[in-house]
């Protein structure tokens, strides 16, 4: 059994660095599988140029919420921090479209009305819809980002019938997070959550046929201090343990289960 962290970005600028002591750290706590997600086409290809050098990495492929829109964000001068040039939506899209089949999922991809203005949500869901498509004919499974529409992201997801689908860092209600493992999703749990009320109420309440974990490293450490990485996944199972009065090795062996079911592949 192993440790799987389900959303990494490694190749942040914060991360691709090192990244070899970063995999290696990980090896070390324990985890087997990273699922790395990329933003953009720039990204994408630094994940796959990664996955290709190690057998630790999980390559998904995928257009973020914000950059689906981001070039009429600037045009429109809505601020938003990030330094690389926009890309079109349809180059996003056409990019995910011509390598999903070299993809280990579809992701990250969703909506996101925190940054963006509610005059493009309607051509954000239009991309979205477009990249879960792609996801469905390709039969990958799907890595979705929303925030602060997350409820509308579930109606779209239940309307084109997908059911393979894991939800990172879920900011919704919890009620809500219950509602989507209901109809069996997964929700992946990141490695801050002993120091976030939220992520401790889903470790504890939600099926557990339904948890998974991550990073989204280097984001959400569990100490602002230092950027967060793969290996900090073993505290979270430490902390699962915790909550549900089960041993390390019952935990590693249901988000084994859980990891396969899907992903629908041996770890």
């Amino acid at each position: 059994m192993g440790l799987f962290d389900v959303h990494a970005h490694l190749t942040h600028p914060d991360l691709l660095p090192q990244v070899d002591a970063v995999l290696q750290r990980a090896a070390d706590a324990g985890v087997t599988s990273i699922v790395c997600n990329g933003l953009n086409p720039r990204d994408n290809e630094r994940v796959a140029a990664l996955a290709k050098r190690s057998a630790l990495v999980r390559p998904a492929f995928g257009l973020y919420p914000v950059d689906a829109v981001l070039q009429e964000m600037v045009h429109l001068g809505v601020e938003y921090p990030r330094d690389d040039e926009p890309v079109s939506p349809r180059a996003g899209v056409d990019w995910v479209r011509d390598h999903v089949h070299e993809a280990f999922a579809v992701g990250e991809i969703g909506l996101d009305g925190y940054w963006v203005p509610e005059g493009l949500w309607a051509a954000q869901e239009a991309v979205f819809r477009e990249l879960v498509t792609i996801a469905l004919d390709a039969d990958k499974p799907i890595i979705v980002h929303t925030r602060k529409r997350e409820a509308r992201c579930f109606e779209i997801l239940l309307e084109m019938g997908a059911a393979r689908v894991n939800w990172h860092c879920f900011g919704g209600r919890v009620k809500l997070a219950r509602r989507i493992a209901e109809h069996g999703h997964y929700l992946s749990i990141p490695a801050n959550a002993r120091k976030n009320e939220a992520f401790t109420a889903m470790l504890r309440s939600l099926p557990r046929e339904r948890v998974l974990l991550e990073t989204d490293c280097p984001y959400l450490s569990p100490d602002k201090s230092y950027p967060n990485e793969p290996a900090f996944v073993r505290d979270t199972a430490l902390y699962a343990s915790e909550l549900w009065g089960v041993s390390l090795a019952e935990v590693q062996a249901r988000l084994e289960a859980n990891y396969t079911a899907l992903f629908a592949q041996p770890p």
